[in-house]
């Protein structure tokens, strides 16, 4: 990637779903618990991808093969969690965004949007980073995102 391609995107309050994993794999055990919650509830159909967006928590730390994933679905006010599922009022907030396509290359990705927010005229925003896969896949390489740096003017 030469020059980074971001779009200033405000994500609107939500209420979500969150699933959470921790282990070695932990967003596919999040993953796992949000699309059995979500093809139950009639959230998604088979064949689709459901927006979600998902996060370290916590962070991988030195040392351990562990570390934790949550994410998140948009639902109505009347779908409610089940099991250790649990709901999330996100309040939205200015983000800087950009898409890239391969999994391998994702922190890279996330060290040049940071870079790009310090270039800018935008400040670090303190809600929550997010990455919403877009395009799902089985091969690392073909797997597409959106990463969504909080910024505020």
């Amino acid at each position: 990637m030469s020059k980074l391609d971001v779009k200033i995107v405000e994500l609107p309050p939500m209420r979500m779903v969150s699933a959470h994993g921790f282990g070695t794999e932990p967003e596919k055990m999040a993953w796992e618990k949000l699309l059995a919650f979500a093809l139950a509830k009639g959230l998604r159909k088979e064949s689709e991808l459901p927006q979600t967006f998902g996060f370290n928590n916590p962070n991988p730390s030195k040392g351990s093969p562990n570390y934790g994933y949550e994410l998140w679905i948009p639902v109505a006010d009347d779908v409610m969690p089940e099991g250790d599922l649990r709901v999330v009022n996100f309040e939205g907030g200015l983000y800087g965004v950009t898409q890239f396509k391969d999994l391998n290359k994702i922190g890279q990705v996330w060290q040049q949007l940071v870079k790009w927010r310090e270039g800018s005229k935008y400040k670090h925003g303190h809600h929550q980073w997010l990455e919403e896969q877009i395009v799902a896949s089985d091969a690392f390489e073909e797997l597409e995102f959106n990463l969504y740096l909080p910024i505020t003017e």
